[in-house]
């Protein structure tokens, strides 16, 4: 089995104020690699004809969340005192974190993007929306069951009828 690295996109949608998640490779993205935070980009690149869309931020496959003063797509170690990246609890309070450059590499796995300028078809039609699966329920009495099973130790009351 051959591993195809991807980005995981995270579109925000400010009208609307939901967001949506969309997979693509990264053989499909290749045009979006060197860009940096705040930079925008056509849709085109990942499957959303006619939208524009700018770069908000993102992680690396560490989960490193990428920093928009840390020039350069590698990890530093830099003192911060407000966010992103760090919210300090009390006043004047700093400190030491790992973070990823502002430029898009290889080494990212998610990118956060916002819709700048929407196009023709609407978000909905465009990006797939994976519905939660509910969990098959079991009929009361074997709920019960259970229920008397873990209360006596594991032993098996199951009266039969």
């Amino acid at each position: 089995m051959v591993f195809v690295p991807t980005f995981k996109f995270v579109i925000n949608d400010p009208e609307k104020r939901k967001s949506y998640q969309l997979e693509i490779d990264q053989s499909m993205a290749l045009g979006l690699i060197g860009k940096s935070i705040g930079e925008e980009f056509n849709g085109d690149i990942i499957g959303l004809p006619g939208y524009t869309l700018k770069i908000t931020g993102g992680t690396d496959r560490d989960g490193f969340p990428m920093h928009p003063k840390v020039k350069g797509p590698g990890r530093k170690k830099v003192l911060l005192t407000s966010p992103p990246c760090f919210h300090p609890r009390l006043k004047g309070e700093r400190r030491r974190k790992t973070v990823r450059g502002n430029t898009i590499s290889e080494a990212i796995a998610q990118i956060n993007v916002k819709i700048v300028k929407k196009g023709e078809k609407p978000i909905e039609e465009l990006v797939p929306i994976k519905q939660k699966e509910k969990k098959e329920e079991k009929p009361k009495e074997e709920k019960r069951v259970e229920e008397k099973t873990e209360e006596k130790g594991g032993e098996e009351i199951k009266k039969e009828a």
